[in-house]
């Protein structure tokens, strides 16, 4: 008799094995048997559903939410049982008192988070890594929670604001090994940095990882190494681009990957996933992460995130409000910025714009950007402005910039090699909610499109993660394991909507998904924290999260 059975499931137990009819037993935090049968004082009803691994989020910004929303909302409600965080470099230790304010600015133009928000959520009762886990551990969690260091924290850590304006000394690299080393021991999934051109932080200016050099990054990389376990994840660019990471991943010995590998019109998405392949096969451990969801932002020109990557917009972040107005209004600066925007990255898509949101003319609202310009004699990003301006930057709209290939996401999904990453759960919390990826997954390319197998792709959700970053028992179902555990109906399971709430500190809005369908019930270590659908309370209590343990990784 054990504390509790989930009963009369279907079985996939996270290693792309088919499904068998059995009980899952749980004592305890882990599981204790899997079979026909089985008898627990209490008992969860699973039958005409999947009992599988809980899913594992690789690439997260919960870093400071996890002190406000313990329960990681809305991961929580998609079957999300662990979650890393820290991604692309900006995790909000290793952090000096007098370095705070930065780390909460970078936050605000990189990752969209609200500088009152984290002013009046994060605790800072902490400087090092090694305590920032142990602050997050004092307050405890619902789900599991881990993260990376992230590079521009090492780099503020090290060189103070000059981190916005320089390569480091040698010593300064130094003192950034040493706080790595110590994040390490102290239980960090790795080292997380970026490269990318769409990262601009406070005041226009690039992030500070992409001030490193190449051998900066490299010491960094060889102190993972080193130590022996972790993930190094970038996101690449100058002067680290994805050819690059092969060479180093066989030279530092740890697990690369990389977001994102997505589908862009002018990237040839197909040529860089057979790269993967052919350098895979030669030995190399990189993982490109794919999404199934589109790339898709609703912004205003308030904060025009997506387009920030422009100088001359970025250039605007250091500016008055009235200065960012009138440059709006001003033709000749809409010239030279529409000349820009033709240039960057991730070029605008005009045809994908429609305005999401306006309070003062809803019948705008779904309607499509180049209409509208057309209707006014103008380019789509004259209108965007004109419209911005006329309601004081009020209205948002919504783009695509990019995954939105149906045809060429399918063949992602199923490449060996790559992994399920770039949710962003926890960031852009104004412009995107991406972090339904697994009822999405789930629901629209397993049961609707039938890209892959059910079991290959609840494998892709929980064993793959798992061993790429070797969480020790975790992401299978098994005797011993820890009992991370997802009940779902694979016949409705979908993301569900999504709704602008304002629940965040200081009164802040954000994006969320709280009502998916098909999802049943929900366990980490052993502890229910969502059934029949509905989340459980006590949970808040209990925080059943860990900080996994990291072991062997592939």
């Amino acid at each position: 008799m054990t504390d509790l059975v989930i009963r009369g499931g279907t079985v996939l137990d996270g290693t792309g094995a088919p499904g068998r009819r059995a009980d899952v037993a749980i004592q305890g935090e882990r599981i204790e048997a899997i079979g026909p049968n089985l008898r627990g004082r209490r008992e969860l009803d699973a039958g005409g559903q999947v009992v599988a691994p809980g899913f594992i989020d690789i690439h997260t910004h919960y870093d400071a939410q996890v002190f406000w929303d313990p329960a990681l909302t809305p991961s929580c409600f998609h079957g999300v049982t662990t979650v890393v965080a820290g991604n692309c470099g900006f995790s909000i230790a290793p952090t000096r008192p007098t370095h705070r304010s930065v780390i909460a600015r970078t936050l605000e133009k990189v990752e969209d988070m609200n500088v009152a928000t984290l002013d009046a959520g994060i605790p800072w009762d902490f400087e090092s890594f090694a305590e920032y886990l142990g602050s997050v551990r004092r307050r405890g969690t619902i789900l599991n929670f881990t993260a990376y260091v992230g590079h521009t924290a090492l780099r503020l850590w090290a060189l103070g604001e000059e981190a916005y304006e320089r390569a480091a000394t040698p010593a300064e690299v130094e003192v950034m090994c040493a706080a790595l080393r110590g994040g390490l021991e102290a239980g960090a999934a790795g080292l997380a940095t970026s490269f990318a051109p769409t990262h601009v932080g406070m005041n226009g200016r690039p992030v500070p990882s992409r001030l490193s050099d190449r051998e900066e990054f490299e010491a960094l990389c060889r102190t993972v190494g080193a130590f022996g376990k972790g993930v190094i994840h970038v996101a690449p660019g100058q002067p680290i681009g994805i050819p690059d990471l092969y060479p180093l991943q066989r030279a530092i010995g740890r697990p690369f990957t990389y977001a994102a590998l997505l589908t862009f019109p002018g990237i040839d998405h197909r040529a860089l996933a057979e790269l993967n392949t052919k350098e895979r096969a030669a030995g190399a451990r990189v993982w490109p992460q794919v999404s199934p969801r589109p790339l898709t932002f609703e912004i205003t020109m308030e904060d025009p995130f997506s387009f920030a990557s422009a100088g001359i917009v970025a250039e605007l972040n250091a500016k008055p409000r009235e200065h960012r107005i009138a440059c709006y209004r001003d033709a000749a600066w809409r010239e030279r910025a529409e000349a820009q925007l033709k240039e960057i990255v991730l070029r605008p898509r005009w045809e994908t714009f429609t305005v999401s949101e306006h309070a003062e003319r809803p019948d705008l609202e779904g309607k499509g950007l180049s209409a509208l310009a057309r209707e006014r004699g103008s380019s789509p990003f004259d209108a965007l402005c004109a419209i911005a301006v006329e309601s004081d930057l009020r209205p948002r709209f919504r783009q695509t910039l990019g995954n939105d290939d149906v045809e060429g996401v399918a063949w992602l999904l199923t490449r060996e090699g790559c992994v399920l990453g770039l949710s962003d759960a926890g960031a852009h919390v104004g412009q995107l909610c991406d972090a339904p990826m697994p009822t999405d997954l789930l629901g629209r390319w397993v049961r609707e499109r039938g890209v892959m197998p059910l079991e290959k792709a609840v494998h892709k959700l929980t064993g793959e993660p798992a061993a790429l970053f070797g969480l020790e028992d975790r992401g299978a179902l098994r005797p011993g394991a820890f009992a991370d555990v997802v009940v779902f109906d694979p016949e409705t399971v979908e993301p569900g909507p999504t709704r602008r709430v304002r629940d965040f500190p200081a009164d802040a809005q954000r994006l969320t998904a709280d009502a998916p369908r098909g999802m049943t019930h929900l366990l980490v270590n052993g502890v229910p924290i969502r059934e029949d659908g509905v989340a459980l309370h006590a949970s808040l209590e209990a925080r059943p999260g860990r900080i996994p343990r990291l072991g062997a990784s592939s």
